[in-house]
């Protein structure tokens, strides 16, 4: 239940057209619903102005099942982050009006419509195609959250031309998500190039010395460059939710 939805709600009730005992029944189930393999957080669209994300991995597709049906069930949008191809098509095949992302990972369901938000684009940079996997998850979540998202993709440092030719794109975005692994350098480069604020991701992709992600990680926490914030390693849901308070913190 959002804003608007608790205050129709309560204007029913003021003038009749609902029951004090079904309003009573509405409110009782709003904070949270146990369903035994989850606690439904179903008041956070109403404190934070988006519906709880369900971080798939390490569920069952049990589990998974349960909440999203329930969730399905009160009409929220639905997004579930981190699901390997089977769990993403079991759900798929579960609730066909979805969309897996095969590519995100991600699975997500709308029901209602998404207002869009913010004072601008949302640019997704993913400095290689291996990084694609975090950033499609950073562009799918800042879209169900109502932003419009570009993606760029394999613009990594090691051909920089590739960079500096979609600079027009740089220019017009209002937040900037760079997703980078190996040594981590691409956020550094494009906080150099913009004015907007810039989110880094570092992946755990790399060869040996890139410790899973930790060797990007440091160096975008090194960054030269000012302004650029870091969220942890492979986090593409985090960046975009940040991203998003950002945007939507910006609107007139």
């Amino acid at each position: 239940m959002n804003a608007n939805e608790l205050k129709d709600l309560l204007i029913a009730l003021e003038q009749g057209r609902t029951s004090v005992d079904a309003t009573f029944e509405r409110l009782r189930r709003l904070p949270f619903e146990d369903i035994g393999v989850a606690m439904i957080d179903h008041h956070r669209e109403l404190r934070q102005g988006a519906p709880e994300v369900i971080f798939g991995e390490g569920k069952s597709l049990a589990q998974l099942q349960a909440i999203v049906a329930r969730m399905h069930e009160r009409g929220s949008n639905i997004l579930a982050t981190r699901l390997d191809a089977d769990k993403g098509r079991a759900l798929l095949a579960a609730f066909p009006a979805g969309e897996f992302d095969a590519d995100g990972r991600t699975f997500t369901l709308v029901q209602k419509s998404i207002p869009q938000s913010g004072r601008g684009t949302i640019l997704v940079v993913a400095a290689g195609t291996s990084d694609l996997p975090v950033a499609r998850e950073a562009a799918v979540t800042a879209r169900l959250l109502g932003h419009p998202v570009e993606e760029l993709v394999d613009v990594g440092v090691a051909g920089l031309h590739r960079l500096f030719a979609r600079a027009e794109v740089l220019r017009r975005a209002a937040v900037v998500i760079v997703v980078a692994g190996m040594e981590g350098a691409l956020p550094s480069v494009v906080g150099g190039l913009v004015a907007a604020p810039v989110i880094a991701v570092p992946t755990s992709v790399g060869y040996g010395a890139a410790f899973g992600g930790v060797a990007a990680l440091l160096g975008m926490l090194n960054s030269c460059a000012g302004g650029v914030t870091v969220v942890n390693i492979d986090n593409g849901f985090g960046a975009a939710y940040a991203a998003h308070r950002i945007n939507q913190g910006a609107s007139p």
